[in-house]
């Protein structure tokens, strides 16, 4: 039955991909989902913590350690918002803005790996079937 399950493929390549995104970061621990908050954070300077929560598609309750984390590193700092001072804003310091161009670097190998067997066009058309899966999460 299992080869024929959807989500259990899907659950393999889910373990093969963080494995090797892990052994991609090397000393720096760094999860899928703390790049991904960092490069949220990147785009948009000065972004709500729920605004973050909203983006990232994370409850309340997983974004704050996940943003302690990054916080406790020096990459990423909580400010009064210049609009509502009730209100934190996020900025990437500037050892969060060096240590995302390192890790940007490290993904795009990471994903030049797991596309090696696919072509572009392939590539492209998995993230499209992918995101036919579930796409009110897009």
């Amino acid at each position: 039955m299992l080869p024929q399950l959807l989500g259990y493929h899907l659950r393999l390549a889910q373990r093969a991909i963080f494995a090797d995104f892990a052994q991609s970061m090397g000393q720096v621990e760094v999860s899928p989902g703390l790049f991904g908050l960092l490069v949220i954070v990147e785009a948009n300077p000065g972004l709500k913590q729920t605004e973050l929560a909203n983006a990232a598609q994370l409850d309340r309750s997983s974004l704050v350690p996940a943003l302690d984390k990054l916080e406790e590193r020096g990459w990423v700092a909580r400010r009064a918002s210049e609009q509502d001072r009730r209100v934190n804003g996020l900025w990437l310091t500037d050892a969060g803005a060096q240590m995302l161009r390192q890790l940007k670097q490290r993904v795009a190998s990471h994903e030049r790996r797991l596309a090696h067997h696919l072509s572009a066009a392939e590539r492209q058309q998995l993230i499209e079937l992918l995101g036919r899966i579930f796409p009110e999460l897009r």
